[in-house]
């Protein structure tokens, strides 16, 4: 008799990865190991491994892995000023290519002969695990129960549990589909399918309300380094203690909330409200530090780059060829990238109050609006012209 098969499951410990462990074990005939990746999600984690096995795993790994999310997946992202359609931070975009690896590495491990997921057939999520599995392992079976299974519901999922003594908790069900790790939270769902109506208060979670937040601004300073963050108010930080840090700031002030219809790689639009305030000060603080301190065709060509960058770690492709070349233009462009920014934090907002680099490419005896000898101004002229010259004639030409 031969050894029986084994599938590592990403395994989040809710009703529809308890679900589809039990589920793989009954359809396939295997054995299942599960895999829990703590990228600072906030949920309670003790337990989880006990829940796992007696739902029937036969191993459960849970791994810290906000240290090497924010440095090799987050920092990079933001070091490329990735925005996609020049709003969203990518905050569960940047998340499925690091999990999707450790599964495929602990699949190796294990000797496993597949790995499974718990994405829909009509999100984003499914096509990212999928495309780092296949670069990373392209003879690894995928599994993904929700484009096989008939439960289509949450009421059948909760019939399957009870049927199979899976453990249902009786809690009050959440009207929005979230996912959270250390850079952001998403809600989808609720009221939220409704793209004319207002966000509730249940989707206001990591950031406060502007008109509740404090009444007296906070100011920070915050510390480059070749385009990566590294201090907060002089004082030096992991990258993931920075960022979460950030995020209790950014969110006491309610700054980083957006509201978006985006389009999802598989072809509908989405509506989703976003959390992410340690993000979007390292993003706006990033980007002024910038303009201080890159050359201004570089920084044109770079910015030119940004949206087929962003639309690469959103569509699935972190491990692709291009975004890997991409990234090297993008770390080359940072290396000047030094600094600090001061910013004042206040009802939502981030307003920069001032920036310093010893790569500073600004100089005060060039823009000044006083006396100076650095500069002809009568040399303009003659640049003028030379720029107009292939508009001469142009209006005539036209008639």
């Amino acid at each position: 008799m031969g050894e029986t098969r084994k599938v590592v499951l990403a395994y989040s410990g809710g009703l529809d990865t308890s679900v589809i462990l039990k589920w793989l074990i009954k359809t396939y005939e295997c054995d299942v190991i599960t895999f829990t990746a703590d990228l600072g999600q906030e949920e309670e984690l003790e337990g989880l491994e006990q829940k796992a096995l007696q739902t029937g795993a036969i191993k459960a790994y849970i791994e810290d892995l906000k240290e090497e999310f924010v440095r090799d997946f987050v920092f990079p992202m933001f070091r490329a000023a990735a925005i996609y359609e020049g709003r969203y931070l990518l905050g569960t975009s940047i998340a499925r290519p690091l999990i999707a690896k450790r599964l495929v590495e602990i699949a190796q491990k294990e000797g496993a002969w597949a790995i499974a997921h718990g994405a829909t057939g009509k999100g984003n999520d499914q096509v990212r695990f999928e495309l780092t599995a296949m670069a990373l392992a392209p003879d690894i079976k995928v599994i993904a129960p929700w484009r096989e299974w008939d439960l289509n519901s949450r009421q059948a999922l909760l019939e399957f549990a009870r049927a199979n003594g899976i453990p249902v908790p009786v809690t009050k069900e959440k009207p929005y589909s979230c996912d959270r790790n250390l850079l952001h939270i998403s809600f989808e769902g609720g009221e939220l399918e409704d793209p004319w109506k207002e966000p509730g208060i249940g989707t206001y979670l990591l950031t406060t309300p502007p008109e509740q937040a404090p009444d007296q601004p906070e100011i920070i300073t915050l510390g480059f380094e070749r385009g990566n963050p590294v201090s907060l108010n002089g004082q030096r930080m992991s990258p993931a203690e920075l960022l979460k840090q950030l995020n209790l700031l950014g969110g006491k002030h309610g700054i980083g909330r957006i509201d978006i219809v985006e389009n999802r790689f598989v072809g509908m639009k989405s509506r989703g409200v976003y959390e992410t305030p340690g993000g979007t000060i390292i993003y706006l603080a990033h980007r002024d530090l910038e303009g201080l301190c890159l050359d201004r065709e570089l920084m044109h060509l770079r910015d030119s780059l940004v949206p087929k960058y962003a639309e690469i770690v959103y569509n699935g492709f972190w491990f692709s060829p291009e975004r890997e070349a991409l990234q090297a233009f993008m770390d080359k462009a940072q290396e000047k990238v030094t600094g600090e920014v001061r910013l004042k934090l206040y009802k939502g907002g981030v307003y920069i109050l001032g920036r310093r680099s010893p790569n500073s490419l600004y100089r005060e005896e060039l823009a000044t609006f006083e006396a100076e000898d650095v500069y002809n101004q009568q040399d303009a002229a003659g640049f003028i012209r030379l720029q107009g010259l292939r508009l001469l004639g142009v209006k005539q030409d036209d008639r």
